[in-house]
């Protein structure tokens, strides 16, 4: 059975969790958004495997990128252009595997993962 988008109540039950862990949402897009810091890269390439084995198990894959420390997530499901119950799945999942991961709330700053920042000092 194809995914269907969340309705108000289920927004209502589902988001107010998941935007106290620091999803938010994305401005004209039905769409869910975590920028997560990690440690070190091993850490980060961890965390999407894990996060990528779900996903393969729920044939639900996220959006993302990786720059060396950092991982910014965007969920959304493509079928029904939308929020759906896989996507507030996946977050959960991932919530639960993250609890040692700094998360950058203000999606508005630049993100800047922890190689640019050995850089700048470097170069102060």
């Amino acid at each position: 059975m194809p995914a269907s988008k969340l309705t108000e109540a289920e927004r209502q039950t589902a988001l107010p969790p998941l935007a106290e862990t620091g999803w938010a949402a994305i401005p004209n897009q039905d769409a869910i958004r975590k920028i997560l810091k990690f440690k070190s890269f091993s850490e980060a390439w961890a965390f999407m495997t894990r996060t990528a084995l779900r996903a393969e198990k729920t044939n639900h894959h996220p959006e993302w990128s990786n720059s060396y420390n950092v991982v910014d997530i965007t969920l959304t499901t493509h079928s029904c252009q939308g929020l759906s119950q896989l996507d507030i799945d996946l977050a959960t999942f991932i919530d639960k595997i993250t609890p040692q991961a700094e998360v950058q709330r203000n999606h508005g700053e630049p993100v800047s993962s922890l190689c640019q920042a050995r850089y700048a000092t470097r170069q102060a």
